[in-house]
């Protein structure tokens, strides 16, 4: 190829790719701002929308008052709240709080959601900057002179004119839209708002509320809103604090220590605690043994979207519980990074080989969903077969019931079998099965501090447990319990080891 030839198709790919680029840039934006996406938020169905003010503006609603507050970014959102199950306003307002003093989870749904969005808007704004690249090059330099003489003529003019009055007519820039209920209530301070008998904590300082609800009983909503949120931000942070100073046994080397959570039923506060407790113990990984919501509902997402922030950067598996009613939790928690166990056996933590399956009472039958009606028996019977034809020994169950695991550990296929559903801790038990191997049973206590089937609050309702299993070699080697009292106080556990030898090698 000749130098001459050779720089005019630099020259033009450089001109092509300018275009490409230019057209991409200008696109992008205007695509990534008109972009929503609909998510559960705080459980709400919510519309994001991005905006260029650097403001997280939420709007709630016709009754209560909209919040905003800067984001620290260039980039802003729009949330918009929709629909959502709360019975009553005063129910809908303390359930804010709650979410608001553990926010980590909403926040990275957020984010995620924004990046999503930016992604969708930057490939299409990719593809529409080729368009006039690739109509250039199927037009052809023919045709493109043919088209600029016609431009010129009385027809050409015509038609350009008909397209400007077109593009007039859908944009009507004559039309005065009117200033709507929403944006002529001005912004004003949360202290503004609430007076200043009212002291606010120091995370709330730079919110500010749009709103001309000011009955007293709209204030008193918000303002034990901003008691709870306080409360519950307090205790929770001041546990996770002391956790972090347990003295909880320290692993050997060799050892994987794995945090064990069950029964959450919506406390998200609890999980930086549970996190804390798992980093005092040096865990890497995360057993969920399922209850992490009430009833399974999406508006529960909250829920799912807190325990995932806290052990995102950790190995996680977890089984759904009777209270995960439906499909929802199993799905929404895998798509989210979990591995969710379906009754057939995988790689577990340490080297180890983990067993697990849903609640039958709720949801998941694991390899068998699409057998219908199965009994707890018979899920149970299910997984003691698949435990004894293993390959390779089983080193642990997960259930949410440790009793759908009993027939395995009476036949001696199993190192260890961890659930919850009680709300106490029961065990660690030891069982030598008929064919002479030994096993343990073991309960964790609820980590949500759950009285009953939802335990949203300020402070656990009762004492909340997260336990610690130890492996070493691919075997399950040892538990500590740790509780945190409603007081506030921690009891740590002492370390009990597990003896697996059976009853003649013991």
């Amino acid at each position: 190829m000749r130098p001459t030839l050779r720089r005019a198709t630099v020259l033009r790919a450089t001109a092509y790719a300018a275009v490409w680029l230019l057209v991409t840039l200008a696109a992008f934006p205007l695509l990534f701002l008109v972009s929503s996406r609909t998510v559960v938020l705080a459980s709400h169905d919510a519309v994001l929308r991005p905006n260029l003010t650097g403001q997280v503006v939420v709007h709630t609603g016709p009754v209560l008052p909209d919040f905003r507050r800067d984001s620290g970014h260039r980039i802003g959102v729009d949330i918009r709240l929709g629909k959502t199950e709360a019975q009553s306003t005063d129910e809908l307002v303390q359930r804010y709080a709650y979410i608001a003093s553990q926010p980590e989870g909403q926040v990275a749904k957020v984010r995620e959601a924004l990046a999503d969005m930016a992604y969708a808007a930057a490939v299409r704004a990719a593809v529409i900057g080729l368009l006039p690249v690739l109509v250039w090059l199927l037009v052809g330099r023919r045709r493109r002179r043919e088209l600029l003489v016609r431009s010129r003529s009385p027809g050409g003019l015509v038609a350009a004119a008909t397209v400007a009055l077109l593009v007039i007519g859908v944009w009507e820039p004559w039309t005065d839209e009117e200033d709507t209920v929403e944006e002529q209530r001005p912004w004003t301070s949360l202290a503004t708002f609430l007076g200043p008998e009212v002291r606010l904590p120091d995370e709330v300082q730079g919110i500010e509320v749009r709103g001309d609800v000011t009955t007293q009983q709209t204030r008193r909503l918000v303002e034990s809103a901003i008691a709870t949120y306080d409360k519950s931000k307090q205790f929770y942070a001041t546990a996770a604090r002391q956790a972090a100073n347990l003295g909880l046994r320290v692993p050997e080397p060799g050892d994987t220590v794995v945090t064990l959570v069950s029964d959450r039923h919506d406390n998200i506060g609890m999980d930086a605690v549970a996190r804390a407790i798992g980093d005092a113990g040096g865990a890497t990984a995360t057993f969920d043994a399922g209850d992490d919501t009430s009833s399974g509902k999406s508006w529960e997402a909250f829920s799912l979207d807190s325990v995932t922030a806290a052990f995102d950067d950790l190995d996680r598996w977890g089984v759904a519980g009777n209270h995960d009613n439906g499909t929802f939790v199993r799905r929404y928690l895998a798509d989210r990074g979990w591995r969710m166990l379906d009754g057939e056996a995988v790689d577990g933590p340490g080297g180890s080989t983990l067993l697990g399956v849903d609640d039958p009472r709720a949801s998941g039958l694991g390899a068998w969903r699409e057998e219908t009606g199965l009994s707890f028996e018979e899920v149970g019977s299910r997984l003691s077969d698949v435990a004894c034809d293993s390959d390779e020994r089983v080193a642990t169950i997960l259930v949410h019931d440790a009793n759908l695991a009993r027939e395995a550990l009476a036949r001696g296929c199993a190192d260890l079998v961890v659930g919850g559903h009680l709300h106490v801790q029961v065990g660690p038990t030891r069982v030598v099965g008929s064919n002479g191997e030994a096993g343990y049973s073991y309960t964790t206590g609820t980590t949500g501090g759950a009285a009953y089937a939802i335990a949203v609050g300020s402070k656990p309702k009762r004492e909340a447990e997260v336990t610690l299993i130890t492996y070493r070699d691919g075997r399950p080697v040892g538990l500590q319990p740790v509780t945190l009292q409603t007081n506030g106080v921690f009891e740590v556990g002492d370390y009990v080891p597990l003896h697996l030898a059976g009853d003649a090698q013991k």
